[in-house]
């Protein structure tokens, strides 16, 4: 139950109320009912098998047929409950800067044949390199990250994407809501550090940095290995003719001989890693052309500058042999202490993706059910080893007619 505001003497205990409170009033229709699902799944000892079994917990008061009708004929007030997500306190960083991370996970609906906007979702099989594509409905996930050796993470907002969607402008249109949520709601001011969007390398990092150039933002990405950017256009020398361009130098991340000296460097000695390298190139952008997410862009393109980054280990905590790391940061002048503060935040950024990616979450200490699908990700079998999707992949059906 949710204590009265004046009735709850601690102050998380006073925000977890007001919380409540507020998301009851997110519920327009059958909100009891709804109300007492939220805490049943949240309550409940084991995982969810079922929608009868999920009425038979405590917390839900009602019978089974209270439930369907909620989830048939209930409401919630979506726009109101992303405001009351933002207005909550939220973790920051050492600097006092908020950290968010977006990341698009896919919910596998693969025997959901009637399901609406199904999208073939690439998912990791069994050996290495091995790429499954299942349909499914993938999600843009926004948390916030907290510091430290935590890895909770806070949810604020989830999209669904459609099919034919370019994921930078889908995630860039919904951080500009969220942002702006947050601004609404006084968790950043005027004179406050700016924001920092952590991505990875499924993103378009100097398309989402563009799109939200008129933001108290900073992007930071992964980039992939291949990459290739180009540096500033040097001075134009005196009595030199023809048209001037646009672009500087390659930066080639596969070829050292085109680095040249980093801007910045530093050393730092890891617990799980050991020693950590990270070297800075600054104003490096990408050239630019009418393709892909840009093709519909008019008119001469854009030149993103930002920071490129690369992170070199000694070691994993597997024991599998580590490679650097590729990041692109849409600032420029990094310093030393800028640049241990960007890589050690990607890092952070892993904290968002396991507990969505995994075959079984378990919540208050429920026990793990050894019949439901089960599974880390990637070669660990994304969550289907055991129950019937284990099984699946090693049955062929067959149709007899007798």
């Amino acid at each position: 139950m949710s204590l009265l505001h004046h009735d709850a003497r601690q102050e998380a205990l006073a925000e977890l109320s007001r919380f409540r409170g507020e998301f009851y009033s997110c519920l327009t229709a059958r909100s009891d009912a709804l109300f007492e699902l939220a805490d049943a799944v949240l309550c409940g000892d084991g995982p969810v098998r079922s929608l009868a079994e999920l009425s038979l917990v405590g917390e839900h008061r009602r019978g089974h047929g209270g439930l369907y009708a909620a989830l048939a004929r209930g409401r919630v007030d979506t726009g109101r409950l992303r405001r009351a997500l933002a207005a909550v306190p939220l973790p920051r960083a050492a600097d006092g800067r908020l950290v968010l991370a977006v990341d698009i996970t896919c919910w596998l609906r693969p025997d959901a044949h009637t399901s609406p906007e199904r999208i073939l979702c690439h998912t990791y099989g069994w050996g290495k390199d091995q790429h499954i594509p299942i349909p499914g409905w993938p999600y843009s996930i926004v948390c916030v990250l907290e510091p430290g050796r935590s890895s909770w993470t806070a949810p604020l907002d989830a999209l669904r994407l459609a099919p034919g969607d370019d994921s930078a402008t889908v995630t860039g249109r919904q951080l500009r809501d969220l942002l702006q949520r947050l601004i609404t709601a006084g968790q950043w001011q005027a004179g406050d550090p700016d924001i920092l969007i952590i991505a990875d390398a499924g993103y378009d990092a100097p398309r989402l940095a563009f799109l939200l150039g008129d933001l108290p933002v900073q992007v930071l990405a992964r980039m992939r290995s291949d990459r290739v950017l180009r540096r500033a256009v040097p001075p134009r020398q005196p009595h030199t003719m023809g048209r001037p361009p646009r672009h500087g130098s390659e930066f080639v991340f596969g070829q050292p001989d085109t680095w040249g000296t980093p801007d910045t460097e530093t050393v730092t000695d890891t617990r799980l890693y050991g020693t950590a390298t990270a070297r800075f190139w600054n104003r490096l952008r990408p050239k630019l052309t009418h393709r892909s997410s840009w093709a519909a862009a008019d008119g001469t393109l854009p030149i993103v500058e930002g920071t490129v980054i690369r992170l070199d280990i000694d070691h994993l905590p597997s024991g599998a042999t580590p490679k650097p790391v590729w990041l692109w940061w849409s600032g420029t002048g990094a310093t030393p202490a800028d640049a241990d503060r960007l890589w050690q935040a990607y890092l952070r950024r892993h904290g968002i993706r396991p507990p969505h990616a995994v075959g079984q979450v378990q919540i208050n200490g429920a026990q793990i059910d050894l019949l439901a699908p089960f599974g880390g990700r990637k070669q660990s079998g994304n969550g289907r080893e055991l129950g019937r999707y284990g099984l699946e992949e090693f049955l062929q059906t067959k149709a007899i007619h007798t």
